[in-house]
């Protein structure tokens, strides 16, 4: 396996800057995946890094050697796509065969790499079926089969499990895992779903606008993001966000009040965002007689129930406040509530999106 570096990396679709002076380190046997909104660039990155897009300036190394002008097939590089991309008219070991019989394998080697792929993904009893005969799950392990049996140095996975129901996902998502720890091989990962990107990552890149926003462990970037994009972006629910008044060295929201650091100056009255997480918000019930210090009131517009947690949707003013809760928790839609925040979980950020206290 091999290390990946880029250094500068710009792509232009005519006068549309797709990405931004990219800079990544990603360390051999690291599980690296690319999150972000839709045209944020992730996957064009992917795939800059496999060879499949044009002209691009900057540079690209995989496993110390500077591929930035060398063919997909000179990479050392195999790539999962969404759509599976598997021949119809061939059975499953055929389809792994293909691309290692072309480039002339020897049939033995290639019997022996179709033997350990199926293995790894408990394919065996499916070799001499074809895709048609296949679940979605077991196309999209065939697919992997086929990267495989490949021995590249770098895998490349672009949203490949977008076409799989929920459970299915789940499924795979944890056999993805068990494969990357069985062959502590380089794997890069675009997805769209923070989820995913969460609980299967060493390291995080977010993208925002062809730009790298951050990178970073997940719990990292989960209770340190670097910027107001990022902390919306990472985890589910999304962050609260509400507009605060900048007094006398602190953020102000209704009672709570959050200094600021003396290292991040900020002018008066320049306008400065908190945010603050769901489940770091804790939810009672009003006992009546104005809100007690520490706290701010409002209504619950809607409950939602998830089993084991609940989600509180709660106004105050204009603003709507998303908290969760535990599922016995004993609040209804049309309760006012009590919210109260430790002061070291909210985060605060300027108005150019940037985290002042992480």
């Amino acid at each position: 396996m091999a290390s990946v570096t880029l250094r500068k990396v710009d792509k232009f679709y005519g006068g549309f800057q797709a990405l931004r002076a990219v800079d990544l380190d990603i360390a051999d046997g690291e599980f690296v995946v690319f999150v972000g909104p839709s045209g944020c660039g992730k996957s064009t990155l992917l795939r800059t890094i496999a060879g499949l897009e044009g002209s691009f300036s900057g540079s690209i190394a995989i496993g110390g050697k500077d591929v930035s002008r060398a063919a997909p097939s000179d990479r050392g590089v195999a790539m999962v796509f969404q759509s599976y991309a598997l021949y119809p008219h061939m059975t499953v070991r055929q389809n792994m065969d293909f691309g290692m019989r072309v480039n002339k394998v020897d049939k033995a080697e290639r019997d022996a790499r179709i033997a350990n792929a199926a293995r790894i993904l408990q394919l065996e009893p499916y070799l001499d079926r074809k895709p048609a005969a296949l679940s979605g799950g077991q196309r999209q392990r065939v697919a992997i089969g086929r990267a495989i049996v490949r021995e590249p140095q770098v895998f490349l996975f672009d949203e490949p499990l977008s076409n799989l129901d929920a459970k299915l996902r789940v499924q795979m998502r944890v056999e993805l895992e068990a494969l990357h720890r069985q062959l502590r091989a380089t794997m890069i990962y675009v997805t769209h779903d923070q989820v995913e990107a969460m609980t299967m990552a060493d390291k995080i890149v977010v993208l925002n606008e062809g730009r790298i926003e951050q990178i970073g462990k997940p719990l990292d970037l989960y209770h340190r993001p670097a910027s107001q994009f990022v902390a919306g972006f990472i985890g589910s629910p999304a962050m609260n966000f509400f507009r605060a008044a900048h007094e006398n060295g602190a953020a102000r929201y209704g009672r709570f009040v959050v200094p600021l650091p003396a290292a991040e100056p900020v002018a008066e009255g320049e306008a400065i965002t908190i945010g603050v997480r769901p489940e770091h918000v804790k939810a009672t019930k009003a006992t009546g007689g104005g809100p007690a210090a520490g706290t701010v009131e409002g209504g619950v517009a809607v409950k939602e129930t998830l089993g084991d947690e609940t989600i509180l949707y709660v106004d105050i003013g204009a603003d709507r406040w998303t908290v969760r809760v535990e599922s016995e928790t004993p609040i209804e839609a049309g309760d006012t509530v009590a919210l109260s925040i430790q002061p070291r979980k909210l985060h605060v950020f300027d108005a150019s999106g940037k985290a002042l206290i992480q």
